[in-house]
């Protein structure tokens, strides 16, 4: 920005100021971009210095000026007019464009902008589970933007693209968290001016109730369920822990002689640790098991385990139904949603009240937290 006065041929002047006590001296006809300045100095030699430097701006702004192509009066003054209406200046332009080029010529491919970004997230530990998440929904992306600019890719295309995908709300809300991760790495990178996906709206999903299983379709999934996995659906059923966090658990996690399980950090979908408690009936189902280490799931789990809703005459197993029965007979069973809440993984019980309240009844939970191997079977 280039300082000047309202009046060309008045100079600045220096002035004595005495409303600080530090400050003593200042400046009178100082303007930078038709707005006044005020500047503010210990010594005269100080404020005196300062004038004669933007003296000589002007006087080689004003040289300069006599030398300007008529075209260049021209743009200059449409630009203004153009500019006016959006409360911008000539110069804010030039330095919103200039960086808008500096961002072009640093940027890359999105080819090369996933690749950056899938080495990296390696390097910071991501599990293998997300890795793959991130390719495949990556992969479908660079099919149809993997050669282009990043700093040129908008909002729109990615928009369109999202919906042209032709999936249901939670899959494009899934896929829109992965190119949010995505561009946000290019702007930390400097390849990007801004996030194309932060100004897609998320889709709204409908509120569908959750499904539970009942005590009964609970005792006939465990009754008939194979031994080797029976702790995986015992787990899942009275001590609530998500199904990969089962499938990453090891029995030397499983504490039995201190009734409870640690879910680890590293093992946790929240990477953060908590405790988990070991009810009575949970602990009659995986004493028989229990061993100093090794994973509490069995090779063919899946199998196993449909093999057991089979047997058992479970003809739906719903999204997340063990874990989803685990907070609903403990909130009906124990009226403590803050100790409910830690042990799910939740920081707030805002979750527990909005899904789980009153799904079943207090005397349902008495039932399920008294389901427990059958003596003939031990």
């Amino acid at each position: 920005m280039i300082p000047f006065t309202r009046k060309r041929a008045r100079k600045l002047s220096v002035v004595p100021y005495r409303h600080h006590p530090k400050f003593k001296w200042t400046l009178s006809g100082y303007y930078v971009d038709g707005k006044r300045v005020r500047r503010f100095f210990k010594t005269k030699d100080e404020a005196e210095g300062f004038a004669r430097q933007v003296e000589i701006q002007i006087e080689n702004l004003g040289s300069r000026a006599i030398g300007i192509d008529p075209r260049l009066h021209y743009m200059a003054l449409d630009a203004h007019d153009k500019l006016a209406g959006y409360g911008k200046t000539i110069s804010e332009a030039a330095e919103f464009y200039t960086r808008h080029l500096d961002t072009l010529n640093r940027s890359c491919s999105v080819d090369e902008l996933v690749a950056g970004f899938l080495q990296d997230k390696e390097l910071d530990g991501k599990r293998k589970r997300t890795m793959h998440n991130y390719r495949w929904r990556l992969e479908r992306f660079q099919r149809k933007f993997g050669k282009r600019i990043v700093a040129t890719i908008t909002t729109s295309e990615c928009d369109d693209w999202l919906r042209g995908l032709g999936l249901s709300p939670i899959s494009r809300i899934n896929y829109r968290r992965v190119l949010f991760a995505l561009f946000a790495y290019a702007l930390v990178r400097g390849y990007a001016i801004e996030n194309p996906i932060a100004k897609i709206a998320k889709p709204k999903t409908p509120d569908a109730p959750i499904e539970v299983f009942t005590p009964e379709q609970v005792r006939a999934l465990l009754d008939a369920a194979e031994p080797s996995i029976l702790p995986f659906l015992a787990i899942g059923a009275f001590a609530g822990l998500r199904h990969a966090e089962i499938c990453r658990l090891d029995w030397s996690e499983v504490k039995l002689d201190r009734n409870f399980i640690e879910v680890t950090a590293l093992k946790s979908k929240t990477a953060s640790r908590r405790l988990v408690t070991i009810q009575p009936n949970l602990k009659a189902w995986l004493a028989p098991f229990a061993r100093p280490r090794g994973k509490v799931e069995p090779p063919n789990s899946r199998k196993l385990r449909e093999a057991a809703q089979r047997h058992a005459g479970i003809d739906k197993w719903p999204t997340n139904a063990l874990r989803h029965s685990f907070a609903s007979f403990h909130l009906a069973k124990f009226q403590d949603a803050p100790a409910l809440a830690l042990q799910m993984g939740h920081t707030t019980t805002a979750m527990l009240f909005a899904h789980y309240r009153e799904v079943v009844t207090p005397e349902a939970a008495e039932t399920y937290w008294k389901i427990e191997p059958q003596r003939n079977n031990e």
